[in-house]
């Protein structure tokens, strides 16, 4: 599944159109590696790192949605595994 689909389809970002000018920042990565397209290939497994409100926010993919259903259902796609809000060590 296309990055920018996956992005939205589980409700990170309220539109593909808005989930491409974030991965067009250049800042977004998929296990480790930084994106350079928005159509890049997520897989079940992928480890997606991306700047959002704020936050650097880490997930791992655990489904590929075939639409943007409800929020609950959304989350069953991915894991959240860190938020960093950039205050530091606590």
């Amino acid at each position: 599944m296309r990055l920018d689909k996956y992005l939205f389809c589980i409700r990170l970002l309220k539109s593909r159109t808005m989930a491409q000018a974030l991965i067009a920042e250049g800042r977004t990565r998929i296990d480790g590696r930084r994106v350079e397209k928005t159509s890049e290939i997520v897989r079940v497994g992928s480890t997606i790192t991306l700047p959002l409100r704020g936050a650097i926010r880490v997930i791992r993919v655990l489904g590929l949605p075939e639409r943007r259903g409800p929020a609950p259902e959304a989350r069953s796609h991915y894991a959240e595994l860190g938020v960093d809000d950039g205050s530091g060590p606590q």
